[in-house]
């Protein structure tokens, strides 16, 4: 067995050398603070660990020494119970009291500061060279100065400018900030550009719609301004004799005054008629205005362009049954039979626009004024989309397809909803449902002022769709509005009629008028019937019998024939009333009369209730009886053959 010996490891007594001088001083590291001391141990302790970490160690280690305790042991004393059962309680007890314990230590060192002070660790004040913080403020003071000295004298310059070659008192930054407010620059080198374009707002037209500021005493002196690029060749849309410190020149396709014009014809004549403005054949009409009137005239013929450019590709791209015809600035679409849309962008910049080859013709201002509205619909979804909910889903898609899915959509409706019309497929539809309710309007006009008796009044509702209509008609005879009072609603739409009369029937027509004035007629027989029933039942009149649609005499090519038999109370008098209607209402009246005059009671009849059998109809002179209109006139007949006995 080896001998063991204790060795003892001291530090050593001398401090480490901190800096050895030229003169040969060793100059010696002092030693450390009792704060740099314990600093310095701490930073050796992981405090990553937690005690909870070193008390799961702890166990883990105790477990292992009592299963080789155990392995040691009798297997009897295994099952030997603890002497106490409280024992465990009594060391989670002592733990508990050790921890609070050492709590109200640490506390007590770190509040009354009389057994320890933390202090921060010192470190090493960084080294301070005067002299370069003096050359760097001089430099920065410098730079500084050259700074305000140049724009010293840029502003003497300017000032000293417009002494010599300026009259007027308007500045060209104070214009240019007044640019800036209303419409898009940025400086590219030396050169200011500007922006027309409706790219912020969703537009994908092509042209960049750019336009250049200058200053106006550069384009006095003859220098020419460079054309931005990509801007085509630019013109100088010069203001004569109008006080402005800055010019805006504008790309020559872009000048002028353009607007989209929409026309409807009947006639199919005169199908190549289009006139195409060849860009820098003509003289450029001198701008009168300012450059915000010039800027604007140049957006809006970018907005016209762009208008017709959409128009134009969807006209070729739709397949619809008589195409589409695209010629030079026309577009022709067929709305109905015999009936043209004819779309043209009319672009002037010359002075001699007005004696063009082509015809004057009205302009549709409501169409007109659609197709923009369609344009900047269109610019405003392409950038307001809607907002998904709940806010964690995707953005892009409508609120009408984020139900889909609750909603259990199939194929069919899923199909529908991504259906969607173009702009001149709306505005097609537009026209037409303008066409339609003319029409209808024309209709219901002419049968008013034809048919007296009884009286037609039409209520068109005022809020209406771009597309569809609704119009209330009222069929009432003067004085017997309270009898009975026929009602018709018809909704107007593109190409079709929806009638919904009075007993609930719904009827769809096409949109020819011959329809439409045929059912009205065949409403205005079956109220004169009908009300002429509700007056016979007031008088005690008996009805025999009704028909709306008669089915003797000889067709009618328009409308109907209604009819109705009354009896008198007494039973002794019959009425007949026949009421056509074609072109003209034409009423016929026929009376009868009981006991017959070639009745002879006793001979071969023994019962007197034959009598009572009507009998030849004799026809009424119904237009030289007195009254003012048909029921009125028929209230006075019932009223004189009603038998006083």
């Amino acid at each position: 067995m080896s001998l063991s010996a204790n060795i003892s490891v001291e530090a050593p007594i001398e401090n480490q050398i901190q800096e050895i001088a030229y003169d040969g001083t060793e100059i010696y590291q002092l030693p450390p603070t009792l704060s740099e001391h314990l600093a310095k141990c701490a930073t050796k302790i992981d405090f990553s660990k937690t005690s909870s970490d070193i008390d799961l160690l702890q166990q883990s280690i105790k477990k292992e020494d009592e299963k080789k305790e155990e392995e040691s042991k009798d297997p009897k004393e295994q099952f030997q119970s603890s002497l106490w059962p409280w024992d465990s309680v009594r060391n989670k007890l002592k733990e508990a009291l050790t921890e609070v314990c050492v709590l109200s230590d640490v506390l007590n060192i770190a509040k009354e500061k009389r057994y320890m002070v933390l202090d921060p660790i010192p470190q090493e004040p960084p080294e301070v060279k005067p002299m370069v913080l003096v050359y760097a403020r001089k430099k920065a003071l410098a730079s500084a100065a050259n700074i305000l000295q140049s724009g010293v004298e840029r502003l003497k310059a300017v000032q000293s400018d417009q002494g010599v070659n300026r009259t007027n008192s308007t500045d060209f930054h104070i214009e240019l900030l007044r640019l800036r407010r209303n419409w898009r620059l940025k400086k590219v080198s030396n050169t200011i550009i500007g922006d027309l374009s409706y790219r912020t707002a969703g537009s994908k037209f092509m042209h960049p719609g750019m336009f250049e500021v200058t200053k106006a005493e550069d384009e006095e002196s003859g220098s020419p301004p460079a054309s931005p690029s990509g801007a085509g060749a630019a013109g100088t849309v010069a203001c004569p004799k109008i006080n402005s410190a800055l010019r805006v020149n504008v790309p020559t396709e872009l000048q002028g005054v353009a607007f989209i014009k929409v026309i409807t014809q009947k006639d199919q004549e005169d199908l190549c008629t289009a006139t195409v403005n060849m860009m820098g054949s003509t003289q450029l009409v001198p701008q009168a205005g300012a450059w915000q009137q010039t800027l604007e005239y140049a957006q809006n013929v970018l907005f016209c362009k762009e208008l017709f450019n959409q128009l134009a590709r969807e006209a070729v791209q739709l397949q619809a049954p008589i195409p589409h015809v695209v010629v030079g600035n026309q577009i022709r679409a067929t709305l109905l039979p015999g009936i043209q849309l004819i779309i043209s962008l009319c672009h002037s910049t010359s002075s001699d626009s007005n004696n063009s080859s082509e015809p004057i013709k009205d302009h549709d201002h409501v169409l007109e004024h659609s197709l923009h509205q369609l344009l900047r619909e269109f610019h405003h979804k392409n950038t307001h989309h809607p907002f998904p909910h709940p806010a964690s889903g995707p953005l892009g898609p409508s609120k009408k397809r984020m139900l889909a899915g609750p909603s259990a959509y199939d194929r069919h409706e899923l199909l529908e909803m991504t259906k969607s019309q173009t702009l001149l497929e709306q505005i097609i539809a537009q026209a037409q449902h303008i066409f339609t309710r003319r029409r209808t309007q024309y209709v219901l006009d002419t049968v008013a002022r034809d048919v007296k008796d009884p009286m037609i009044t039409s209520h068109w509702n005022a809020m209406n769709s771009p597309t569809m209509s609704c119009v209330k008609i009222n069929i009432t005879s003067h004085g017997y509005d309270a009898n009975l009072r026929t009602s018709l609603v018809i909704h107007v739409k593109e190409r079709s009629l929806k009638c919904i009369c009075r007993d609930g029937r719904i009827m769809h027509m096409s949109y020819e008028p011959q329809e439409l004035r045929d059912l009205i007629l065949c409403q205005i027989s079956q109220h004169q019937i009908v009300c002429l029933q509700n007056l016979a039942k007031c008088m005690a009149w008996q009805i025999l019998s009704s028909s709306s649609h008669l089915g003797i005499g000889s067709v009618e090519p328009l409308g109907n024939a209604s009819s109705c038999v009354l009896a008198s109370p007494n039973s002794d008098r019959l009425i007949a009333v026949q009421v056509r209607c074609d072109s003209q209402i034409d009423v016929k009246v026929y009376i009868a009369q009981s006991p017959a005059k070639d009745f002879f009671p006793g001979s071969l009849v023994q019962g007197r209730h034959w009598e009572h059998l009507g009998g030849h109809f004799k026809e009424v002179r119904f237009d030289k009886m007195e009254g003012k209109n048909f029921h009125n006139k028929m209230e006075f007949l019932m009223a004189s053959l009603t038998s006083q006995s």
